[in-house]
Protein backbone atom coordinates (compact mmCIF):
# COMPACT_ATOMS: atom_id res chain seq x y z
CA UNK A 1 0.00 0.00 0.00
CA UNK A 2 1.36 3.35 -1.21
CA UNK A 3 2.03 6.41 1.44
CA UNK A 4 -0.68 8.18 -0.13
CA UNK A 5 -3.25 5.44 -0.26
CA UNK A 6 -2.69 4.88 3.67
CA UNK A 7 -2.94 8.84 4.50
CA UNK A 8 -6.27 8.83 1.81
CA UNK A 9 -7.80 6.32 3.86
CA UNK A 10 -6.46 7.15 7.42
CA UNK A 11 -7.88 10.79 6.42
CA UNK A 12 -11.26 9.39 5.31
CA UNK A 13 -11.33 7.08 8.61
CA UNK A 14 -10.79 10.02 11.12
CA UNK A 15 -13.80 11.84 9.56
CA UNK A 16 -16.30 8.91 9.47
CA UNK A 17 -15.13 8.03 13.33
CA UNK A 18 -15.89 11.71 14.03
CA UNK A 19 -19.05 12.18 11.99
CA UNK A 20 -20.68 8.83 13.67
CA UNK A 21 -19.19 7.37 16.67
CA UNK A 22 -21.37 7.74 19.53
CA UNK A 23 -20.67 10.00 21.81
CA UNK A 24 -17.33 11.01 20.48
CA UNK A 25 -19.44 12.87 17.37
CA UNK A 26 -21.25 14.84 19.70
CA UNK A 27 -18.53 16.27 21.81
CA UNK A 28 -16.74 17.42 18.53
CA UNK A 29 -19.72 18.44 16.64
CA UNK A 30 -19.29 21.33 19.88
CA UNK A 31 -16.47 22.33 19.18
CA UNK A 32 -15.51 25.73 16.80
CA UNK A 33 -14.59 24.95 13.62
CA UNK A 34 -10.99 25.66 14.08
CA UNK A 35 -10.69 23.40 17.23
CA UNK A 36 -11.98 21.09 15.09
CA UNK A 37 -9.86 21.73 12.28
CA UNK A 38 -6.77 21.55 14.56
CA UNK A 39 -7.56 18.18 16.11
CA UNK A 40 -8.09 16.46 12.22
CA UNK A 41 -4.71 18.31 11.80
CA UNK A 42 -2.75 16.88 14.78
CA UNK A 43 -4.29 13.43 14.61
CA UNK A 44 -3.73 12.89 10.86
CA UNK A 45 -0.01 14.69 11.45
CA UNK A 46 0.10 11.39 14.07
CA UNK A 47 -0.79 9.01 11.48
CA UNK A 48 1.81 10.62 9.42
CA UNK A 49 4.42 10.23 11.92
CA UNK A 50 3.30 7.08 12.35
CA UNK A 51 3.97 5.92 8.53
CA UNK A 52 7.24 7.22 8.17
CA UNK A 53 8.74 6.03 11.77
CA UNK A 54 7.52 2.61 10.76
CA UNK A 55 8.62 2.99 7.31
CA UNK A 56 12.23 4.03 8.77
CA UNK A 57 11.92 1.20 11.45
CA UNK A 58 11.81 -1.75 8.48
CA UNK A 59 8.51 -3.02 9.94
CA UNK A 60 6.56 -0.80 7.32
CA UNK A 61 7.62 -3.21 4.53
CA UNK A 62 5.66 -5.86 6.61
CA UNK A 63 2.51 -4.14 6.21
CA UNK A 64 3.07 -3.08 3.06
CA UNK A 65 4.21 0.67 3.29
CA UNK A 66 6.45 1.32 1.24
CA UNK A 67 8.22 4.81 2.56
CA UNK A 68 11.86 5.35 2.33
CA UNK A 69 14.00 7.36 5.49
CA UNK A 70 15.65 9.84 3.53
CA UNK A 71 15.10 13.40 2.31
CA UNK A 72 12.42 11.88 -0.29
CA UNK A 73 10.26 9.57 1.60
CA UNK A 74 9.92 12.44 4.06
CA UNK A 75 8.83 14.91 1.00
CA UNK A 76 6.40 11.93 0.11
CA UNK A 77 4.97 11.89 3.50
CA UNK A 78 4.22 15.76 3.71
CA UNK A 79 2.34 15.45 0.20
CA UNK A 80 0.75 12.29 1.50
CA UNK A 81 -0.42 14.60 4.51
CA UNK A 82 -1.84 16.89 2.03
CA UNK A 83 -3.73 14.35 0.70
CA UNK A 84 -5.20 13.03 4.08
CA UNK A 85 -6.10 16.62 5.68
CA UNK A 86 -7.76 17.27 1.64
CA UNK A 87 -9.74 13.65 1.82
CA UNK A 88 -10.28 14.14 5.60
CA UNK A 89 -11.99 17.41 5.17
CA UNK A 90 -14.21 16.31 1.72
CA UNK A 91 -15.20 13.62 3.63
CA UNK A 92 -16.47 15.64 6.91
CA UNK A 93 -17.92 18.43 5.00
CA UNK A 94 -20.35 15.57 3.15
CA UNK A 95 -21.16 13.00 5.34
CA UNK A 96 -24.44 13.60 6.93
CA UNK A 97 -24.82 14.56 10.15
CA UNK A 98 -27.02 12.11 13.00
CA UNK A 99 -29.41 13.16 14.88
CA UNK A 100 -27.72 13.64 17.69
CA UNK A 101 -25.12 15.79 16.23
CA UNK A 102 -27.92 17.92 15.08
CA UNK A 103 -29.44 18.70 17.59
CA UNK A 104 -25.96 19.72 19.35
CA UNK A 105 -25.61 22.05 16.63
CA UNK A 106 -29.26 23.52 17.11
CA UNK A 107 -28.40 23.75 20.48
CA UNK A 108 -24.79 25.62 19.99
CA UNK A 109 -26.80 27.91 17.39
CA UNK A 110 -29.52 28.87 19.73
CA UNK A 111 -27.17 29.89 23.27
CA UNK A 112 -25.52 32.49 20.38
CA UNK A 113 -28.40 33.84 19.45
CA UNK A 114 -29.42 34.26 23.22
CA UNK A 115 -25.74 36.02 23.91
Amino acid sequence: MSAESLSFIAGSVLSMLFSYWPGLNTKFAGLSSEVKRLIMLGLLVLVAAGVYGLGCSGFGAEFGIVVTCDRGGLVGLISSLAIAVIANQSVFAITPKTVAVREVLRDAAFEALAE
